[in-house]
């Protein structure tokens, strides 16, 4: 496989395309997932037309300054690590990849990722639970934060972060290229796997990312959205499992799911076809 260094920056670049793509199509649905796990409203109904109502239609989009460009440097992480540690098995095996395999790269890249989407992400879920305007920015957020309770504070859920990203990116690589392979099997180049295609292996691939790690996902997201201090409800990630176990059961887990999943179909397939339709410009 080629791994020369112009290969490893058309990676790279194609991922930060891919990862703005998926910030413009999904962050609507992020924002009402977000508000649903936290509490503030019940029903994707209720999310948005009070969150329309109170806010305007701007509010959809709050936080997404530091998302479209963090996101965007997450994919180009995701999809360099996934691709360079495929190279690294593929040089030593001699052999195609297996499930097992493409699961263990993705999983790879969810690692490297958490560094990174650990505080992007939490400073883009403060913006999104605030009901008044202590933040004013999402770098306003991370300044303020760091500036009262450090800088460790803004990498509040990095363990449970790093555990959800190794499970989801696990899966959502292994998807994509299974799908793929039922194509290449058949004597279909990649390049020549149609547009239409390549979207709709990418929306099931965003599918199968959140049902194996959505459990994970709400724990990181009302942990990281809790208050600082002595208003705190919860003392960390697993005190956050074990209320939620406790008051909601095994329902609350899943709180938010069909947002998430909606979100998923069109973010996952424009991202994924995003990166592979520059791959191919690229050379």
């Amino acid at each position: 496989m080629d791994s020369s260094w112009q290969r490893k920056a058309k990676d790279t670049f194609a991922g930060f395309v891919g990862g703005a793509v998926q910030v413009l199509v999904g962050q609507p649905f992020d924002l009402v997932k977000v508000r649903m796990q936290t509490g503030q409203y019940k029903t994707i109904a209720e999310t948005v037309t009070q969150t329309l109502a109170k806010e305007g239609p701007a509010a959809f989009y709050k936080g997404t300054t530091a998302p479209l460009f963090g996101v965007g440097a997450c994919v180009s992480i995701q999809f360099y690590t996934f691709h360079e540690t495929k190279r690294q098995i593929a040089n030593y095996t001699k052999a195609d990849l297996t499930p097992s395999q493409f699961y263990l790269a993705g999983a790879t890249a969810g690692v490297a990722n958490s560094v990174v989407t650990t505080p992007i992400e939490h400073v883009r879920i403060l913006m999104q639970t605030q009901k008044d305007s202590t933040f004013k920015g999402p770098f306003d957020a991370a300044r303020k934060v760091s500036a009262q309770y450090g800088w460790r504070a803004v990498y509040r859920g990095f363990s449970v972060t790093t555990l959800r990203e190794i499970q989801a990116y696990g899966t959502w690589f292994m998807t994509f290229e299974y799908l793929i392979s039922t194509q290449t099997r058949q004597g279909i180049k990649r390049d020549d796997i149609p547009t239409w295609k390549l979207m709709s292996f990418g929306a099931l691939a965003g599918e199968a990312l959140w049902l194996a790690s959505y459990p994970l996902d709400v724990v990181k997201s009302q942990f990281q959205g809790d208050k600082f201090g002595p208003a705190a409800r919860y003392k960390g990630a697993i005190d956050a499992a074990r209320q939620t176990w406790k008051t909601l059961g095994f329902r609350g887990f899943w709180v938010g799911l069909v947002p998430t999943l909606l979100r998923a179909l069109p973010a996952s397939a424009c991202t994924f076809a995003s990166v592979e339709l520059t791959l191919r410009f690229l050379g």
